[in-house]
């Protein structure tokens, strides 16, 4: 064996001892955190949940999407093809088709307040 192959087996060695010294670090007077409290219960006409409404109109199926009553999506699932979704992106109730409900990237559109 030369140096060499000596040299790159401690390398190794050191390599394979490194993660077993951070597991051995551990510093004193660690707690647990605390479970996490549970979400909100929201009672009355503010659920966070849409509601959906399922028609059956002829072959198609056409399933409306709400919260708070605010029509934001409708998916249209025709007999013959790939269901498409209609989404109001501004709130302003112009609909916009969409093939998927994913279509990539967008940016951001939140609501922050109505008047």
């Amino acid at each position: 064996m030369n140096s060499e192959n000596i040299m790159r087996y401690a390398i190794i060695a050191l390599a394979c001892l490194l993660p077993v010294q951070a597991f051995a670090d551990n510093p004193p007077g660690l707690e647990p955190l605390p479970d996490a409290p549970p979400p909100p219960v929201v009672s009355g006409d503010k659920s966070p949940e849409p509601e959906v409404t399922i028609q059956q109109k002829g072959e198609e199926k056409i399933e409306e999407y709400r919260i708070h009553g605010h029509l934001y999506m409708i998916k249209v699932t025709p007999k013959h093809g790939v269901p498409y979704y209609l989404v109001d992106m501004k709130g302003d109730g112009q609909f916009v088709r969409r093939g998927s409900i994913d279509p990539g990237v967008r940016p951001p559109m939140w609501v922050i307040h109505r008047f």
